[in-house]
């Protein structure tokens, strides 16, 4: 036997200290910037005059723009490296957030968060995708539920630092901070990606027409059945939970009359919720398993957001915030694994359309919770949401249970 067939093959290069935490920080920054007018909505419909429900057309139109421009990042990240492109992208959404900083009137302001939906669409499916890509299949879960501790947090503070400024401070300093935060860590992350060895760097070579390549990747993916139900289910996912979720504050506000920076306090115990499950998923996927973990993860969810909606005094928030983030990301992490598997020669498109099904799913479910609260109430409203997720985590279950380890990788 010749010594070259006798010699192991060289072990990958290590990925550099502090390349995924600085993935979190650009997804920290994503989450506050989705969640920032969650709270400041009362404020907004009074500042511009407006009824609250098209005040919601801020988060509203960030969503759609979120989703749609999917189609664009998810094969950008494929083919000029993912951890690049993110690069570029937080360094988009830092002057993005400060046009929303200075958006004269509402129709601009709209118009500048539609622009800061679309440069954030690239940071947390790219990064999940990229994640895909350096971590083996068995030791992914948790890795990702970590990388997403810095989503999580964003998605808490952004509800306070919205709060907190509709109280205390002028609505447009919020758009100022998550501008320089996102300044930093697009000049951090250009920094590592220099560092990254040639694996992580991957970059698929150009080969027709820009736009078939697009049309390529993603029918690639949507060819597969069971990639076609995890995109559906993830659209329902975030019509049922983030189109309610998006009036929690309000509803705090105006059904017990608490400060607006109470409601985003309390909200932001979701946040926690889900680092407590960020913290834990590895005994919650030793003991539940992915089945167990969307049952779980469907039935706590809807128990906390039908406390939120029938609770006699706003303390009730507090253990019901709380709960429905550890239920929400036991359910939204299971779908998320998944995602990475759908397709993995064309895993950026994979998660990219992934992200794009969520964030649609996310517009639709704000409009139509918003229609929903002028003609019934808050509350019955975000009752309907509870048991709309409810009904999809119980579905998936079932479409995943009767799934093969190879349909699903």
């Amino acid at each position: 036997m010749s010594s070259s067939s006798s010699t192991p093959a060289a072990a990958p290069e290590a990925i550099p200290a502090g390349a995924i935490l600085c993935l979190s920080l650009g997804a920290f920054g994503s989450g506050v910037s989705l969640r920032v007018n969650d709270a400041l909505l009362p404020r907004l419909a009074e500042q511009f005059a407006v009824p609250l429900s098209t005040a919601a057309q801020v988060i509203s139109y960030f969503a759609i723009a979120y989703g749609l421009s999917q189609l664009l990042f998810g094969p950008l990240g494929d083919r000029f490296g993912k951890y690049r492109v993110i690069a570029w992208a937080c360094a988009a959404c830092a002057v993005t957030a400060l046009l929303c900083g200075v958006a004269p009137d509402f129709p601009l302001l709209t118009l500048a968060r539609a622009l800061a939906g679309a440069t954030a669409a690239a940071i947390i499916p790219l990064a999940m995708a990229w994640i895909g890509d350096v971590v083996p299949y068995d030791k992914r879960q948790p890795v990702l539920a970590r990388f997403l501790i810095g989503q999580i947090l964003g998605l808490s503070g952004g509800v306070w630092l919205g709060g907190f400024a509709a109280d205390h401070l002028n609505w447009r300093l919020p758009y100022f901070a998550i501008g320089l935060l996102f300044a930093a860590v697009s000049v951090a992350l250009f920094m590592l990606n220099q560092r990254l060895p040639a694996h992580a760097r991957q970059m698929q070579p150009a080969s027709g027409a820009a736009w078939r390549r697009i049309a390529d990747d993603f029918g690639h993916v949507l060819a597969r059945p069971w990639a076609r139900k995890v995109l559906v289910t993830v659209f329902l996912e975030g019509a049922f939970v983030y189109g309610p979720f998006a009036f929690i504050a309000s509803h705090l506000h105006h059904r017990f009359g608490v400060s607006l920076s109470l409601s985003g306090s309390l909200v932001m115990l979701y946040g926690f919720g889900g680092v407590l499950y960020a913290l834990s998923s590895t005994q919650f996927v030793a003991r539940l398993g992915e089945v167990g973990l969307v049952h779980a993860g469907g039935v706590v969810f809807t128990a906390a957001l039908l406390g939120v909606a029938l609770a006699p005094a706003w303390w009730w928030a507090i253990p019901s915030c709380l709960l429905a983030g550890l239920g929400f990301y036991m359910l939204h992490n299971t779908l998320q694994i998944n995602a990475t598997q759908m397709a993995p020669e064309r895993r950026g498109a994979a998660v990219s359309a992934f992200a794009s099904c969520f964030f649609l799913g996310q517009s639709a479910g704000v409009m139509l919770a918003g229609a929903l609260a002028d003609r019934i109430g808050t509350g019955p409203m975000i009752a309907v949401g509870a048991l709309g997720v409810l009904a999809v985590a119980l579905n998936f279950g079932r479409l995943r249970s009767n799934s093969t380890l190879a349909q699903h990788r």
